[in-house]
Formats: structure tokens, C-alpha cells, sequence
């Protein structure tokens, strides 16, 4: 099955579900492609806010993961993604640059030049306009997609879970969560959190 994961490396709750989508794909048979949503263009964020600057940040790093879906397709792009995740939300620093966390990656670091490119803007308004048009407007990061056993095309919000669960949590999850998204009908689970996200590995 091809999941489709809409992700922001700026938001840590989608940083989290990453983690838990990779560690259930081998055993769901889940081929995961990677997708744009921007926070920035998402919350019209502003030059006054206090989110624009990482958002900004974390913008220029869709344009680069677009330019190497564009050069090299989806396959590099978990590998990407991983390396924004842990120096944005392991080790809090939004000032490595494009090039290096592409050279981490294994990538050629040429592609660091979409960072300030704008023509990539369109590709990820595309990408944003897609899964928002499965889930609605309403939602935030991180948004899934698939295609269910009739050929229908599912798109969710969520799951929000606040760490990585041990592999046995995280497949009852993701059988749980699957079904209830192909019930013509089914919206919305939801309780207030009260813990935000742990980004410690499962015990």
C-alpha cells in the first residue's frame, strides 16, 4: 500500500508520527511517499510572528526536498526528511544550512540552491492543495493518505501521539486508525493532550 505523509520538518508532532509511520511500514506492507504542506503558506504566517522565522526556515527546506524529489524522486526524501528532524527537534538548531544537512543525507549539495527559490513555491501549494482536499482545511500537520480496498482515495489528520511507541502499540495503532478511516461517516477522535512530544526511543 502507498501511504502518502504530508509533512512540515517544522511541526514536532508530525516528527513524531514520521518515526511511527517508519517503524509500522515494513510490517503493513506501506510504501511511504513523502509530500509537501507548508506552515508558513498553511497559517499565513506574518514577519511580526514569533513562528515565522523557523517557519521560514523549515519553508526553504520543502523547496530543497521538492528539487530532489524532482531530480531524484521519492526514495532519498525519508532519508532527507530524517536528517531535518534531528537537528530541528533533537537538537533544537534551525541554523545548519541547506548543503550541509544535504551532504549528511548523501545528496549533492547542488540542490541547497532551491532554498531561496520561489519557483518551488507553486509545487508545494500543489502538494498542500491536495491533501487539504481529502482532509479539509481544518486540520494541521500531519496528514495521511491511501487508497482503501475499493479503490477510494482516504486522507486523515493524524494520528497525534506525543512519542515513538514500541512496535506492538504502534501496529495496533495503525490497524485501528486504517479501518476507521475507510468508514463512510467516521470524522474525528479526539482528546485534549497533556503531554507535549517525547522524542526519547520506545523502551
Amino acid at each position: 500500500m502507498q501511504l502518502e505523509f504530508w509533512i512540515d520538518p517544522a511541526c514536532p508532532w508530525c516528527w513524531v508520527t514520521s518515526r511511527w509511520a517508519l517503524d509500522v511500514a515494513p510490517h503493513r506492507d506501506l510504501d511511504i511517499v513523502w509530500r509537501s504542506i507548508s506552515l508558513k503558506f498553511k497559517n499565513d504566517l506574518q514577519p511580526d510572528s514569533p513562528w515565522y522565522e523557523g517557519a521560514s526556515y523549515t519553508h526553504g527546506l520543502l523547496r530543497v526536498l521538492e528539487a530532489v524529489r524532482a531530480g531524484e524522486g521519492n526514495e532519498p526524501l525519508g532519508r532527507l526528511y530524517t536528517v531535518y528532524g534531528e537537528h530541528i527537534h533533537h537538537q533544537q538548531d534551525l541554523s545548519v544550512s541547506a548543503a550541509d544537512l544535504l551532504a549528511e543525507a548523501g545528496l549533492d549539495t547542488s540542490y541547497a540552491a532551491a532554498f531561496d527559490d520561489e519557483s518551488w513555491d507553486a509545487v508545494i501549494r500543489a502538494s498542500m492543495d491536495d491533501g487539504l482536499g481529502l482532509t479539509g482545511n481544518d486540520v494541521g500537520t500531519p496528514l495521511l493518505a491511501f487508497t482503501d480496498e475499493t479503490g477510494k482515495r482516504v486522507g486523515f489528520f493524524g494520528p497525534v501521539i506525543s512519542r515513538r511507541l514500541p512496535l506492538d502499540q504502534g501496529l495496533r495503532l495503525w490497524d485501528g486508525v486504517s479501518a476507521a478511516a475507510t468508514v463512510d461517516g467516521f470524522w474525528e477522535l479526539k482528546r485534549t493532550r497533556t503531554v507535549g512530544p517525547d522524542f526519547t526511543p520506545p523502551a
